[in-house]
């Protein structure tokens, strides 16, 4: 029950209330009927009773209730100081409270002695206490509601010049989100049995998908085979230094998902939320286009495509259509703008994975830019990782590396050549990186020297053309770090004109 009658804590009329409930002004003469802020006087002095009563009644609030989730100030300082007091191991009741005050002289401001016994004669039973801490809180989330709303209506009528509409509804939606969550306590400590119960879960569902996977499969044979899929609430990093093919391969894991989502109406696969922060979302369809149609997407970009081809390139956009990957090109993103809307997403279409492209792009809060670079990726790192258990989905995000990788020979990347590698390593749950020796030696291509004769060139020209041949069309993905297994080196085939990776056939490599 709601209480809306202008009663107060020492039973005087409001016109001589201290502390009234907030939203519970004088109504001046002629206006219309004001309505009091939502709040319930006989649950909070209820809960305060039990309190005084039986110190394990804190147990069933202290979780989630908090000072300021009480309407009455006054009731607010008598459980913060019922806090102190538990929590020091000695017992707050009215006789301990009484010292509490007089000691800090403020004994008078929460009604006096008298008030606390009123307090403790109102108790209720300890089993009773945890819903009463719940209607508390209920109604403390129902005045932030509206104090929220007020802001919303006032941000809509004045705001910033270039703060736009659809930014203010981020931010109410941001702020709903938060408010939603703040006094999450569902959490906690779970019985053994229950997360065996869920481990046992996940295993069945990659036995009976036979492929050994109880994550969302990337299509490529080895890696899947390597990491069992992509993990719901899993961080995953895919980094590379430039022109390793870092979104060519992120992008095929997605079509891939995508694909075997809707060919299995679902069973498989997942629908998948790509934040391209980096490329638009026309440029990234045009990959996808040019990887399914087997046409070069620089060819369809200059308009050189014969009318066999255009035709191949229509049927195969047809296809697509149907293929359940969203795209969202929104420039430099917050972590906060992104998780908003990877929540509508999932609320609209069931989100199955999330993409990056890429972590550096992503903009941190302004707290966190001026405490510098390294503590912005850390807290970018730390909200990917948080989305992904919150909406219990894998988050592939990319990064790039450091020049240091290319002072090395031959330069594999390692952990140590992730930009900002503290946070990002720490808080991901699989590190994988990109490395094409064949990129590197294209640009090691031998040149006449000064003393050169034409058969030492021809030798060492030879001797280039040898080792390029052996990597040719080759991609090492060296998973660097894995919470759930080994880490290891997965061989994959590369075609640089469709921007498209493959399973690499070992049966046809002469070096096995």
């Amino acid at each position: 029950m709601v209480t809306t009658t202008k009663t107060t804590p020492n039973g005087l009329p409001p016109e001589h209330e201290q502390n009234a409930p907030p939203g519970d002004p004088q109504v001046p003469d002629g206006a219309s009927p004001f309505r009091t802020m939502p709040h319930n006087l006989e649950a909070e002095k209820s809960l305060l009773g039990a309190i005084f009563v039986n110190n394990r009644a804190y147990e069933s609030v202290s979780e989630f209730l908090r000072p300021e989730h009480f309407a009455y100030p006054q009731h607010g300082r008598i459980y913060e100081a019922c806090t102190k007091l538990i929590e020091r191991g000695q017992i707050a009741d009215p006789i301990v409270l009484k010292r509490y005050f007089e000691a800090d002289e403020i004994l008078a401001d929460i009604g006096g002695p008298a008030y606390l016994a009123e307090l403790a004669a109102s108790a209720v039973t300890v089993i009773n206490a945890g819903e009463y801490g719940n209607v508390i809180y209920d109604l403390y989330l129902k005045r932030e509601l509206i104090a929220l709303g007020e802001d919303v209506v006032n941000s809509a009528y004045g705001g910033a010049v270039d703060e736009t509409a659809v930014s203010q509804i981020e931010i109410a939606e941001q702020s709903l989100y938060d408010l939603a969550t703040s006094g999450d306590y569902e959490g906690g400590f779970k019985a053994f049995r229950e997360s065996v119960i869920a481990a046992i879960e996940i295993a069945t569902i990659a036995h009976n998908r036979q492929g050994g996977l109880a994550g969302v499969g990337t299509g490529f044979r080895d890696l899947d085979s390597l990491l069992g899929g992509l993990h719901p609430s899993d961080l995953l990093i895919l980094a590379g230094r430039p022109s390793m093919g870092k979104t060519a391969l992120a992008t095929n894991m997605a079509y891939n998902a995508a694909k075997d989502y809707y060919e299995s109406e679902g069973r498989e696969g997942a629908v998948v939320g790509f934040f391209s922060l980096e490329m638009s979302a026309e440029q990234l369809a045009s990959r996808i286009l040019s990887e399914q149609s087997n046409i070069s997407s620089d060819r369809m970009r200059k308009g050189e495509l014969a009318t066999e081809e255009f035709n191949r390139l229509s049927a195969a956009s047809t296809t697509l259509h149907q293929i359940p990957i969203f795209i969202d090109d929104t420039p430099a993103l917050t972590v906060s703008a992104l998780r908003t809307r990877a929540r509508r997403l999932k609320r609209q279409h069931g989100l199955g994975l999330i993409v990056v492209d890429y972590l550096q792009l992503i903009s941190g809060s302004g707290s966190s830019r001026n405490d510098g670079r390294v503590q912005e990726v850390s807290e970018i790192t730390r909200g990917l990782k948080t989305l992904a258990k919150e909406l219990n989905v894998p988050v592939l995000a990319l990064s790039q590396l450091s020049r240091a990788v290319e002072q090395r020979e031959p330069p594999r990347p390692q952990l140590s050549d992730l930009r900002e590698s503290g946070s990002i390593e720490q808080d991901a749950d699989v590190v994988m990186f990109i490395y094409r020796e064949e990129y590197y030696l294209e640009r090691k291509k031998p040149g006449h020297r000064a003393d050169d004769d034409d058969a030492k060139f021809d030798d060492r020209m030879r001797k280039w053309e040898d080792a390029k041949e052996r990597v040719a069309n080759l991609a090492d993905v060296i998973v660097a770090k894995q919470r759930h297994g080994p880490i290891a080196d997965v061989k994959l085939h590369f075609n640089g004109a469709f921007t498209r990776f493959g399973d690499y056939d070992f049966q046809h490599d002469p070096d096995r």
